[in-house]
């Protein structure tokens, strides 16, 4: 595992950041923490990246403990926080040689930085100043700086916050392709970001796990039904719908189409397809009423 946290507690004060979070990430893993603002997401990733002790609790990055081998997780890791802090006044270039200086990478700084430039699409603007770039570019310098001691592991913190679209496309590209051979743990309130690039979803509200799946398999409705849509070539009667095993109930919608709800214990799509072929009709369309995630979110988070 990349990343082992057991029962992590951070308290201000009274107020509990985080209560009780024990996860697992595994390497190659791109993993989406999902949350309201305030949910403890950041707080999650700065305790990982060993900028701020839990208050209970422990975990382990690459194996090493996030007290008493802080040095080495942060060898580990890359990080891009929130506000992705640059020094403004530098030129692209001259800052990556900069954090290039802090990882000690000698003399291979100069190789690293070009394929980091190179990869994050930073050929253009390399002879510039930060402060002279937009906001996209700004994010892949952040990027770069993340990456150029080759981490085993990457957390990013709302990488794509305040980006156009066309920047957000990039970005998320850019993450997919550095999750192919990473861990990669991007915290983010937008769900399409989520579904773009992540492969697991965590839900994190008021300091606790509330879901954590694959995103696949977050959109599975949880509950003991489910609905399915379908068309025939030909009129069917509801009786012998309600014949189907685990059919509950249908409702003609018009025409040939009917609603068909029916338990959820198991995916009732092929025994309606072999209902169909059995009684010599042919199935024009079938489709399985799914959650979208931004309703799961809603959901699990409201207050």
């Amino acid at each position: 595992m990349s990343i082992i946290t057991k029962e992590i507690t951070k308290l201000y004060g009274e107020q509990k950041a985080l209560n009780n979070v024990s996860l697992e990430i595994k390497s190659g893993e791109i993993v989406g923490l999902l949350g309201p603002n305030g949910a403890g997401k950041s707080t999650m990733m700065k305790i990982l990246t060993c900028f701020i002790p839990p208050s209970s609790g422990s975990a382990t990055v690459c194996g090493f403990d996030i007290i008493e081998q802080s040095i080495e997780v942060r060898r580990r890791i890359g990080y891009l926080p929130e506000n992705n802090p640059l020094y403004v006044d530098m030129y692209v270039r001259e800052y990556l040689e900069f954090i290039a200086g802090i990882h000690k990478l000698g003399q291979a700084t100069q190789k690293r930085i070009t394929e980091m430039i190179e990869i994050t699409g930073l050929q253009v603007e390399q002879s510039k100043k930060i402060g002279a770039l937009s906001k996209g570019y700004r994010q892949r310098v952040g990027l770069a700086q993340a990456l150029i001691h080759n981490p085993e592991v990457l957390i990013l913190d709302e990488p794509t916050s305040g980006l156009d679209p066309n920047q957000l496309v990039e970005i998320r590209n850019l993450i997919k392709n550095i999750g192919k051979e990473k861990t990669v743990m991007l915290s983010t309130h937008i769900m399409q970001e989520v579904e773009a690039v992540c492969g697991r979803v965590i839900i994190i509200d008021n300091g606790r796990i509330v879901a954590n799946k694959s995103t696949s398999d977050m959109h599975i409705n949880e509950s003991n039904k489910q609905i399915i849509f379908v068309e025939f070539d030909a009129q069917v009667s509801k009786s012998s719908l309600k014949t189907i095993n685990g059919v509950i109930d249908a409702q003609n919608i018009k025409d040939n189409k009917w609603e068909i709800t029916a338990n959820n214990d198991k995916d009732i799509r092929t025994d309606i397809f072999q209902f169909a072929v059995k009684n010599k009709f042919a199935v024009i369309s079938m489709n399985k009423e799914e959650q979208t995630l931004e309703q799961i979110f809603q959901k699990l988070t409201k207050k």
